[in-house]
């Protein structure tokens, strides 16, 4: 599929992560963005407030399927959660975007847009739950065809260990269904090292992008396992 070109094309991009500012900002836009290589996030720390930036990370974050990490104590933590698919979407980006975590980047137009793509059946959540039914963790992301793009997870401090680590192993068992798919985590933190992430250069994550646009979308009715 060729990639979308409303941020014009790639080889015009400027050398960094961040390639464009807007003041417009709608679920249809997203898409487009998504479809291009490029995701969104506000700049609240920036001198420009009310713009949105879109980024394109030079070195991709992503987590190849087959190589995912799963640890002893990871398998472990599983069996401590029930986990299931887009039952408490708010819910998640909600606690995503809880102004008391350390470097919060969610705000309200975040909320609004990703909850319409919610009901619009793009942006999908995984939720782990505990024995009691507390909300002990969860990520959100979009889906476009073979594409997932991880936006934000959370745990519960107390209740929630590895509850976001098990909620993506969940993920990954959605998606892992003998299609080739692309799974997009930004940028390689330590904690998605553990689990497999590496970075690749945006020439070479665009060319993935473009082959995993063509597959069909995963089976978002199907029970979630970890």
């Amino acid at each position: 599929m060729r990639l979308s070109g409303v941020f014009g094309p790639e080889a015009e991009w400027p050398d960094q992560d961040l390639i464009a500012l807007s003041l417009e900002f709608d679920p249809d836009l997203v898409v487009a963005a998504y479809q291009s290589g490029v995701f969104p996030m506000p700049l609240p720390e920036s001198g420009w407030p009310d713009a949105m930036g879109w980024w394109s990370p030079t070195h991709r974050g992503i987590l190849p399927l087959d190589d995912l990490r799963v640890t002893r104590s990871l398998r472990k933590s599983a069996k401590r959660y029930e986990l299931t698919i887009d039952r408490a979407f708010g819910e998640v980006i909600d606690r995503c975007a809880d102004p008391r975590r350390p470097m919060g980047w969610i705000d309200g137009r975040i909320q609004e847009v990703y909850g319409e793509l919610h009901r619009r059946g793009i942006a999908h959540s995984i939720e782990a739950w505990t024995p009691a039914g507390d909300l002990a963790g969860g990520l959100y992301g979009i889906s476009l065809g073979g594409l997932f793009a991880g936006e934000s997870m959370f745990h519960e401090p107390g209740i929630g260990r590895d509850a976001s680590k098990v909620a993506l192993l969940g993920l990954a068992r959605v998606l892992d269904d003998g299609h080739e798919r692309l799974l997009d985590v930004q940028w390689v933190t330590d904690h998605l090292a553990t689990l497999g992430a590496v970075a690749v250069e945006r020439v070479d994550y665009l060319r993935l992008l473009s082959e995993a646009l063509d597959v069909p979308g995963p089976d978002w009715t199907r029970p979630a396992q970890a």
